[in-house]
């Protein structure tokens, strides 16, 4: 073992596929670098799994989602699940789910061979998952939600009062703090994956699929998202987490399985291996974690916000209150802050999504303040939106239309009021290539059929290449791998360096401090700090994002 041991780096960027065959990784210059046996550490035939998915194969027209895969899991572990986008990860996990059904392999449940037919099936062996984009109803209530299908009753009649109580029970035990009266549309995402989470304790699963589940939570609540998974490892709780993620992965896993285009890589101990070596099993490659960039050189101003005041939803209170500020050409200005500051609701305002009480928005020097949405878009404006499915893409169209949705008028793929499809087909092709976007049916393909990363390029794609002198970019790196991430990067910088303005609203601390030439910090819808990220430190950015640093500042004030 400690042969193995040794052997470290070798393992953790070799290829392997699961059957206890040697398969070669290339290096840097395309050369074959090595090849390790997987079954000479991962001691197969030594462990007792609550969980075995053994040989799995999976299709869909045109392609191979699962390629004879093998993922085996202990009980009391967390074990990761890392890949590309469109790597097979979540089609791997619906098959163990019963949502989708594999053409060959089997599934073991404590070394007994089951049939998962629906998830039905997962359920009553224990199997619960909470899926990357929710499973909920949004006009029900939170307890609504998590007992629906499994209804206590007698006689016919809903025992409403039994399930409140152990909803608030296991609230209570596993930190989970919800309203079970509150509905499911008006609370934060991060409460509706609390949601998800007591659904499965309520079905009492002991085997928990996370798909995704950072995705869409702020620092904060990634935090205590971790915290409750080890809380349940510690239980003896089973958990499989897909994710992108490094640093969660480091952080809060017992080992991780790494799958790329449909095959398995191979699974390596977590406290054997490093962030750089399971980003390159995952994408064959070296990659860049460090974000290269000139200086900036600023241009006019393309956008100006001028005492702007958008209204909230949800409260009395206004959600953003008399902002303004300006972008200018060649420079890169992130939006920071914790989520449910108002940097969401400004983003909205000054695309046009959302109206706003009072201000003023200018692009290149014309009033866009009432201007309706294809309107800004022609005037230059080309927007990466925060939630892909609602504003991002006709989910039932098929990809090449959704990456024409803002140009389809144009005369270069319209003629006398008819699509001209060899264009439109043309035109797609080249940016599926050159964004690498992966899908089964290539430009046919229905966006709904399409992995959450792979929906997520096909936008940054549209808006990256249309004609544009403003881009406003939300979360854009959201659900994105690691090697999609520093290829969006780029994409930005070299936006950046065109001389175009870019508008960014991240609440990655990584990503804001490596991308930006300047941070406007948000906090109760106001910018209470303008920063330089060459200037402070990432303490010091968490400081402004809490509050805390504009109220010692304001503290100080009083003093002098």
């Amino acid at each position: 073992m400690n042969k193995i041991l040794n052997r470290a780096a070798a393992l953790a960027a070799a290829s392997f596929n699961g059957q206890g065959q040697k398969a070669p990784i290339e290096s840097p210059s395309g050369q074959e670098a090595y090849s390790i046996n997987y079954e000479d550490y991962s001691e197969v035939n030594m462990e007792n799994y609550i969980i075995e998915m053994l040989h799995i194969t999976k299709e869909f027209p045109g392609i191979i989602a699962n390629d004879d895969i093998t993922l085996q899991l202990k009980k009391g572990e967390i074990h990761a699940l890392l890949g590309e986008n469109g790597a097979g990860k979540s089609t791997l996990m619906s098959v163990l789910f019963g949502l989708h059904q594999a053409e060959k392999g089997e599934i073991k449940k404590n070394g007994e061979v089951v049939r998962v037919s629906n998830p039905k099936d997962a359920n009553n062996l224990g199997i619960g998952m909470v899926h990357q984009h929710f499973k909920l109803v949004e006009i029900f209530t939170v307890l609504e939600n998590i007992i629906l299908g499994v209804e206590p009753n007698k006689a016919g009649f809903l025992q409403k009062k039994e399930a409140r109580e152990k909803v608030m029970e296991l609230s209570k035990q596993y930190g989970l703090h919800v309203d079970p009266d509150a509905i499911v549309e008006k609370i934060s995402v991060g409460m509706q994956q609390r949601v998800e989470i007591l659904k499965m304790l309520y079905r009492e699963n002991d085997i928990l699929i996370f798909d995704e589940p950072t995705a869409v939570l702020t620092p904060q609540e990634i935090d205590e998202l971790m915290d409750i998974m080890r809380n349940f490892a510690k239980e003896g709780k089973s958990i499989l987490f897909i994710t992108h993620k490094l640093n969660e992965i480091m952080s809060v896993a017992d080992r991780c399985t790494v799958l790329r285009k449909g095959k398995c890589i191979g699974t390596v101990e977590i406290k054997n291996t490093t962030k750089e070596e399971l980003s390159r099993m995952m994408v064959g490659r070296d990659v860049n974690f460090v974000v290269e960039k000139q200086e900036e050189k600023l241009g006019e101003v393309v956008l100006q916000v001028s005492n702007v005041t958008v209204p909230s939803k949800i409260s009395k209170k206004d959600a953003v209150k008399d902002i303004s500020f300006e972008v200018r050409a060649g420079e890169i200005v992130c939006l920071a802050g914790i989520e449910g500051n108002g940097q969401s609701e400004l983003i909205s305002a000054i695309t046009g999504l959302e109206k706003m009480s009072r201000g003023k928005v200018t692009l290149c020097g014309k009033n866009i303040t009432k201007a309706p949405i294809r309107q800004r878009t022609k005037s230059g404006m080309s927007h990466i939106p925060e939630d892909r499915h609602k504003h991002g893409l006709v989910l039932d169209y098929s990809l090449e239309d959704n990456l024409v949705l803002q140009r389809y008028h144009q005369p270069e793929f319209q003629r006398g009021g008819f699509i001209k499809r060899p264009a439109v087909r043309s035109y797609a092709e080249r940016l599926i290539k050159e964004y690498d976007i992966r899908s089964s049916q290539g430009a046919i393909t229905i966006a709904r059929g399409m992995s959450g990363g792979n929906q997520q390029k096909a936008i940054i794609a549209r808006e990256i290449d249309k004609e544009h002198k403003l881009l406003i970019a939300v979360q854009p790196t959201r659900g994105l791998d690691v090697g999609a991430i520093e290829f969006i990067h780029k994409q930005l910088v070299a936006t950046r360096d065109a001389g175009k303005a870019v508008l960014l609203m991240s609440l990655e601390l990584d990503e804001i401090m490596e991308v930006s030439d300047r941070i406007l910090v948000m906090y109760e819808g106001e910018i209470v700090g303008e920063l330089n990220p060459k200037e402070i430190t990432v303490q010091e950015l968490g400081l402004y994002m809490s509050g805390a640093k504009r109220n010692m500042e304001k503290e100080n004030s009083y003093a002098e």
